[in-house]
């Protein structure tokens, strides 16, 4: 009778643990299966959205980004409004350029997803991809790229899918009020240039180059993952990581030693890290040296003077806010720049800075 007993405990057990496994397995696998769904529904979802919202920027066209947004919420309202102001933005800077965008792309990378209400709450990396070409020269393409951290709720609206609320730190912020864009003399200032060769730079002026584009973040080469050089921290949490990034390009790239003033530990000095200081330090050290100052009429003309490796740095009510590292010239030889902050990989040293308050130091560094 004991055998017995000890024996249906046994089987009991057994049963038990087979069914309890099982019911793991069924949940872990409809679990697994429910988020790869959420997450390659999501995925989808916020690739047709910027699809449809980057052709719009590039065409003008109001009404599909009016479709983009939920307006009857508050949040919905004003990222919309926000994105109709940058249309105008881009095509205000285009036209005082003398470009045409050609095409713009984003690639999406998800960080996390979350469901809400009756959407998604979807947090991701987006690296952005402008062409444009200028008039007269169509034949020439030239690219930039934009990286960007968002923060998206998206509802389902009848069977659509519409943004509810966006966040994220934008890179023409500064320039959305369209100040001090004069466009006609700048034009064809801009289009009588020629593209630049800089094959003769010096060793140390090419390194840093390529240490900026490695770890321009979100705005770089899909191959190195976006991301930032791990060995130093990222400060952009704290204000900004601009000064940073040029402090690793300067000393990683271009071998400047560090010094008691300017310096990288644990933590970076504030002359290491921060904008103003940063600018500070490289003129009185005599480490770099101004080639120009003022505003953008003031300045840009002699802006064509400027090499990769050096950099300029963006002044608002009297303070540097923005530094940003020199690493080429398009195709009519107009100066490109890398920067942390909003990422951005080859990008048109004024674009996004073109409110009339700011003003610009263009910096030679000394190699």
């Amino acid at each position: 009778m004991l055998v017995i007993i000890k024996k249906t405990k046994l089987i009991f057990i057994l049963t038990f643990f087979i069914v309890l496994t099982s019911f793991i397995a069924l949940f872990h696998y409809r679990y697994t299966v429910f988020t790869i769904f959420n997450n390659d529904q999501c995925f989808q979802i916020v690739e047709e959205i910027f699809a449809a919202r980057n052709k719009a920027l590039m065409n003008k066209d109001l009404n599909t980004l009016d479709n983009l947004y939920d307006k009857n919420t508050k949040y919905g309202t004003w990222a919309y409004e926000h994105e109709l102001k940058k249309m105008k933005y881009l095509h205000k800077w285009s036209e005082k350029q003398g470009v045409y965008f050609k095409d713009i792309r984003t690639k999406i990378k998800i960080n996390n997803i979350k469901e809400k209400d009756e959407g998604f709450s979807i947090n991701f990396t987006a690296s952005t991809e402008y062409e444009y070409t200028y008039e007269g020269d169509e034949k020439k393409i030239n690219f930039f790229r934009i990286g960007t951290y968002h923060s998206l709720n998206i509802d389902k609206r009848e069977d659509n899918w519409v943004i509810t609320k966006e966040w994220y730190t934008d890179p023409f912020a500064d320039s959305l009020h369209l100040d001090d864009i004069k466009s006609e003399g700048i034009k064809q200032h801009i289009l009588s240039q020629n593209s630049v060769n800089n094959s003769d730079l010096n060793e140390r002026r090419k390194n840093t180059v390529a240490y900026a584009d490695e770890y321009c973040g979100a705005a770089g080469d899909e191959e190195y993952e976006y991301k930032y050089n791990k060995n130093y921290r990222n400060y952009n949490p704290l204000g900004g990581d601009c000064a940073n990034f040029a402090s690793q390009i300067l000393h990683e790239g271009g071998n400047f030693r560090k010094t008691y003033t300017w310096n990288y530990d644990r933590e970076g000095s504030k002359a290491w890290v921060n904008a103003h200081a940063f600018k500070e330090y490289m003129l009185y050290s005599g480490r770099a040296s101004v080639v120009a100052y003022g505003t953008y009429n003031e300045i840009y003309k002699t802006s064509y003077k400027l090499l990769p490796g050096d950099f300029v740095a963006y002044e608002k009510k009297g303070k540097i806010t923005h530094i940003s590292v020199v690493t080429g010239a398009d195709s009519k030889g107009y100066v490109l720049v890398n920067c942390h902050n909003t990422d951005r990989y080859r990008v048109p040293w004024d674009l996004g800075w073109s409110d009339k308050g700011i003003k610009f130091w263009l910096i030679r560094v000394h190699y």
